[in-house]
């Protein structure tokens, strides 16, 4: 979408000055390499401009759930090492080394097919060993996994750039499955030496494991959400120098005076018990705003928290100010500061019943975004 002339006034504006902070903050904390993690659009902050911002800040490396994003990022000018975490499809390996992508291995088979096309093109293939500690998602057993790297020490046309796996409750600080999947993770590891081969990079932190196991951080940690400033939790504990990079601004775009009894919206499931005044956001569940928050988020105008009133619509909500006061165009923040108040991407996750990070992603590309500070000039 062209959102270049006169574009509605809902945006999204990324902070990418916070951003760089909140990378500094993850380095001085775990002092180790970092692979900043910007798959799914960077979070919804938008991954290419995220992407750059990283590359200027010197990070040692990004990561990606899927190809299409590696060669995306590559096609726009980023050139640190990057990571497809994904399974792969062995049609997709020729592009692998055309961008110069590294791979998830996650089984001898996944092994012998990127070995088959590295030998085929006459390269030399960068993997990552992945090995499943616990999620049952992707990845070799961890009580299993010595053929794997055996095979991978002796594939002709690979080299062990990484070993890695991924933890699971690693946002709940006391859970003991952090502690038993690290151990696993250290067992799997031990295969090198035990063959006296060289370790690679191990890394096991996401942004769980930064804040909380510090056991976890090993060579290399992986910082998803809490690189845009978001905790990964509920219950997760707050690391100093972290700042929220997104905030989500619209204005005021109709205001009338709703009288007593008459509903509001689709479904008729929200009646004011007395005259009160409404006012119209465009912003509405077609740009990923939460359905789930009729009559249960709130949002910000001149510094007062005001709930919305009915269902959200597709395209627009409905705000119940009261007996305040508010015009056409007054600004409406729906996520970010304004006054003494603030709404975090937390507090919107809990009153839609989800968590933060689907609501960041669900943010999609009919919203503006405006990137201001550190590198934006360049984005």
């Amino acid at each position: 979408m062209d959102n270049s002339a006169h574009p509605r006034p809902t945006r999204i504006t990324v902070d990418l000055t916070r951003l760089a902070g909140n990378l500094d903050a993850i380095r001085a904390r775990t002092r180790t390499a970092v692979m900043a993690v910007v798959k799914a659009n960077a979070y919804g902050h938008g991954m290419l401009p995220v992407a750059r911002q990283l590359q200027a800040s010197g990070v040692d490396q990004l990561g990606v759930a899927l190809l299409e994003e590696g060669i995306a990022l590559r096609a726009g000018g980023v050139h640190v090492p990057i990571l497809v975490f994904g399974g792969i499809v062995g049609e997709q390996l020729d592009d692998f080394f055309h961008h110069g992508l590294q791979i998830t291995v996650s089984s001898l088979a996944k092994l012998r097919q990127v070995e088959a096309a590295a030998a085929r093109l006459g390269q030399r293939a960068k993997i990552h060993l992945k090995v499943d500690t616990g999620m049952e998602r992707v990845g070799t057993h961890s009580d299993t996994c010595g053929p794997l790297v055996e095979a991978a020490l002796a594939a002709d046309c690979c080299d062990i750039a990484g070993i890695y796996s991924h933890l699971a409750c690693s946002d709940e600080p006391d859970h003991p499955m952090t502690a038993q999947q690290l151990q696993r993770f250290h067992d799997a590891c031990a295969h090198f030496t035990r063959l006296g081969a060289p370790m690679p990079v191990r890394h096991l932190a996401n942004s769980g494991g930064i804040l909380h196991s510090p056991d976890s951080w090993l060579d290399m940690v992986r910082p998803g959400i809490l690189l845009y400033g978001v905790l990964p939790g509920d219950a997760a504990r707050p690391l100093p120098g972290i700042q929220p990079v997104l905030s989500l601004r619209s204005q005021v775009v109709y205001f009338k005076v709703v009288g007593a009894g008459h509903p509001v919206s689709y479904g008729a499931t929200w009646v004011p018990q007395g005259a009160t005044r409404v006012v119209t956001v465009q912003m509405g569940y077609g740009d990923g705003w939460p359905r789930s928050l009729s009559s249960e988020g709130e949002v910000l105008i001149g510094g007062q928290r005001y709930p919305i009133a009915g269902r959200v619509c597709m395209d627009q909500f409905m705000v119940d100010i009261g007996q305040g006061t508010a015009y056409n165009g007054d600004a409406v923040v729906l996520v970010g500061e304004q006054g003494a108040e603030r709404i975090g991407i937390e507090e919107v996750a809990r009153r839609a019943g989800t968590i933060p990070y689907e609501i960041l992603v669900r943010l999609n590309e009919r919203i503006p975004r405006r990137y201001v500070g550190s590198t934006a000039s360049d984005n």
